[in-house]
């Protein structure tokens, strides 16, 4: 992790790494997947080798919640990195965009930070995280500190997980709707009559669906707020208490029904997990 806080020092960082990138064997050419203003820097400052590097606008690679930005880059190791995942990332997260936009928001990143270190243990990707102090802010980069194993102040991604999630949740609000069960047509019904067009209204249901089928058995189930912003609530009968539960990149394409917490996380804005003694409740909100 770098943090900087002017163009010259951005430069200092990146040219070094990329070129690094450049000359290793057995790896494709590296990435620098940063703001679009940084990009032009390195562009310029590569010269010609600017074209034997990936110069990829972070507005193009984070274009939605932490868990796509997961999911993004699984499908790019597999598509593009050398063996064993080998390839040089340089990466910046749109810290003044989505990921920055409010508490909620800032906190899903800085568990996308941490689980990272998890998810991509496997690989054999050089990846460099860089924080612009201009934009990121202190209190982002002061909790980043703590997902990235070289600031001295890194800690266990778990442990970082379950501070995020003893935070508790706002309670249902009272015209909240109960469902006899979280079955699709009642879910889609409902999910029409709160405003959500029927392609959404038919992804959120099958969220739901899915979720229930993966974390199940399901005890009561909520469903409240008006479009974009549906909300489903499922209360469960046992604990779902794996940090990574829904973030890890399935194998194919064809889901098994223990995956339906990842589909979930890649169509819903907000998938919330708390656990207690008696289950869980999982809480998805679609936008």
């Amino acid at each position: 992790m770098t943090v900087f806080g002017a163009d010259d020092e951005f430069l200092a960082t990146a040219l070094p790494f990329l070129t690094e990138g450049l000359t290793a064997p057995d790896e494709p050419p590296p990435v620098a997947i940063t703001a679009p203003d940084k990009l032009d820097l390195l562009h310029n400052a590569l010269g010609p080798d600017a074209k034997n590097v990936g110069l990829i606008p972070h507005t193009d690679w984070y274009t939605g919640s932490a868990a796509n930005a997961i999911a993004q880059g699984a499908g790019y190791l597999a598509a593009h990195a050398g063996p064993a995942g080998r390839v040089h990332l340089l990466m910046e997260p749109v810290w003044n965009g989505r990921a920055g936009r409010s508490p909620r928001e800032t906190a899903e990143w800085i568990r996308y930070e941490a689980l990272a270190n998890l998810l991509f243990a496997p690989f054999a990707t050089t990846a460099m995280c860089v924080y612009d102090a201009r934009t990121a802010g202190p209190a982002v980069i002061d909790a980043a500190r703590r997902t990235h194993p070289d600031t001295g102040v890194y800690e266990d991604p778990a442990r970082i997980a379950a501070e995020l999630d003893a935070v508790p949740l706002p309670p249902p609000p009272a015209d909240a709707q109960p469902l006899a069960r979280p079955d699709a047509e009642g879910v889609r019904r409902r999910a029409r009559a709160r405003g959500l067009a029927v392609a959404d209204a038919e992804l959120f249901a099958e969220s739901v669906t899915a979720t229930a089928a993966s974390v199940g058995p399901v005890t009561s189930t909520l469903l409240w707020g008006e479009a974009p912003s549906c909300v489903c609530e499922l209360r469960t009968a046992r604990r779902v208490d794996d940090p990574l539960a829904g973030f890890v990149p399935p194998p194919t394409d064809d889901l098994e029904p223990a995956q339906g917490l990842w589909f979930a996380r890649q169509v819903c804005a907000y998938v919330d997990v708390r656990d207690d003694g008696a289950g869980s409740t999982v809480r998805l909100q679609y936008a």
